[in-house]
């Protein structure tokens, strides 16, 4: 299993296809949910700790505005786990935009200076171009290894120590 960062980040279409080809998706929508269901968070809706500014500056410089740094907090620890990534070019708002075009810049460049295997894809604008799309995607996870790495093994082995811990 490998972990792939998808942009749109939070594009529920990417994250269901790398999830039916074995694959963990980094997405947004997990990371949201650690934070709402955080019990030890103190301020909801805002759901943020004074941790998370400071670690929005590893990713972006105090000059960039403050909501660049904000999803970075988010999205940076992703980037950091990714083995492998989709890109969907030019794709419409209501296939999951993130809501700033300099954060998705900085995103991107950040996924490219890895150098992890990277799909860059056409959002497709007929039934053709969705086909081929589909399959490129299809394609591109299932040349992806199948067997988890010593780090995934960790990990998932830590998250499933915390879901324990939390019950």
């Amino acid at each position: 299993m490998v972990k792939v960062f998808i942009y749109p980040i939070n594009s529920l279409i990417l994250a269901d296809l790398v999830e039916r080809f074995g694959h963990r998706p980094l997405s947004m929508m997990n990371q949201i949910r650690e934070k709402v269901t955080n019990i030890g968070l103190d301020s909801p809706p805002i759901n943020i700790t004074s941790e998370d500014p400071k670690l929005g500056l590893k990713y972006a410089a105090i000059e960039v505005p403050a909501g660049v740094r904000g999803r970075m907090s988010l999205i940076g620890p992703l980037i950091e786990e990714t083995e492998a990534a989709i890109i969907v070019e030019n794709p419409p708002a209501n296939f999951g935009c993130v809501g700033c075009n300099r954060t998705n810049e900085l995103m991107k460049y950040l996924v490219r200076s890895k150098n992890v295997p990277i799909l860059e894809v056409k959002y497709p604008e007929s039934s053709e171009e969705a086909r081929d799309f589909v399959s490129q995607i299809a394609e591109f996870l299932e040349s992806l290894p199948k067997e988890n790495s010593e780090e995934s093994n960790k990990a998932d082995k830590e998250k499933t120590a915390e879901e324990e811990d939390s019950k």
